[in-house]
């Protein structure tokens, strides 16, 4: 089996908190939590392609521009590859993605992890004034738009024509510093999505799935790498995933003390976090985390929950859980 991997989402308030309501203090904290991760040997850092948080009813709290946050992450760290979990693919033409993250590849010296996805998130889509296509057109959309960054990303003045976007002679200078690309990690958990993820991708990212749902998903991607005649095991499979994780089990109470509704005891939080957080001591989440690893998956990209309230849980994860996933 391919070594374990881990990358994580830095902070930008999709379900974070931040310790500060000074908007350049939260940009600050998202800089150190990835200078703090680089020189603990993280993978990757990456951030979500969204324009409001996703906290239920209240969405009007702090969230930071995924490109304009990554720009700047790549140009303070020097090992760090930088990414997004992934690049909602409606709002931004594909001509001007291509351009977008070949500059990125140039300013982090070629540690660009390009993720992308066809878009799910109606409210924002509707808050912002994109149009909300059917899945069927958005999955279409992905697809061509995949195929006109790979062709500028290597071909000098590339022109398509398809049925949802066009480019004619798109000169992209400078290219991208990765040969042949920066790889590309297509992200989301529809059945037709695997289509475009068995065609273009060099890892496949579900968010926030079971392993029963991993697996299922993994087989599917099988099936479409057959019929395009391509190996599967030229991708790559990977999980996004909450972590809550202390030093001992006294550790993890103070930060759901911290976490928990006003109401709720510790016990009612960990009974209705058990399905959706690897939560617990390094050894109960590296427990979590094992049973991905039975089914082929290696690469994990860990949004800490509570980070802002300790922001220990990135050695504590790379030190303790990390050396028992290996």
């Amino acid at each position: 089996m391919a070594p374990i991997q881990v990358g994580l989402t830095l902070p930008q308030g999709w379900l974070d908190e931040f310790p500060t309501k000074n908007s350049h203090e939260q940009f600050l904290f998202s800089k150190n939590v990835a200078l703090k991760a680089e020189s603990l040997g993280y993978a990757a850092g990456y951030v979500y392609d969204h324009f409001i948080p996703y906290y239920g009813n209240n969405r009007s709290g702090p969230f930071f521009e995924a490109y304009t946050l990554i720009s700047a992450i790549a140009s303070v760290t020097s090992k760090l590859r930088i990414g997004q979990v992934v690049t909602c693919n409606s709002y931004r033409h594909p001509s001007l993605l291509a351009k977008m993250t070949s500059t990125i590849d140039a300013i982090s010296n070629g540690r660009l992890e390009f993720g992308i996805g066809a878009g799910w998130f109606e409210h924002e889509y509707n808050s912002y004034g994109y149009k909300f296509h059917n899945a069927a057109a958005r999955i279409e959309q992905l697809n061509e738009s995949i195929i006109i960054i790979k062709k500028m990303w290597q071909n000098e003045k590339p022109s398509f024509k398809g049925k949802h976007y066009s480019i004619k002679n798109a000169t992209c200078n400078p290219r991208p510093m990765q040969n042949p690309t920066p790889p590309i990690m297509v992200g989301g958990a529809g059945g037709k999505l695997m289509e475009v993820v068995a065609r273009h991708a060099t890892r496949y990212n579900h968010p926030f799935g079971t392993p029963e749902i991993l697996k299922e998903k993994i087989s599917l991607l099988k099936t479409k790498c057959k019929m395009i005649k391509r190996d599967h095991k030229e991708i790559e499979n990977s999980v996004l995933l909450r972590v809550l994780v202390g030093k001992d089990s006294d550790d993890v109470k103070k930060i759901i003390s911290g976490l928990k509704k006003k109401n709720e005891s510790i016990a009612e939080f960990l009974l209705r976090s058990r399905d959706s957080i690897a939560l617990g001591t390094p050894d109960e989440v590296a427990q979590y985390l094992g049973r991905y690893q039975k089914i082929g998956i290696n690469y994990f990209i860990v949004n800490f929950v509570g980070l802002s309230r300790s922001l220990d849980m990135l050695s504590t994860f790379s030190k303790k859980v990390i050396p028992l996933l290996r």
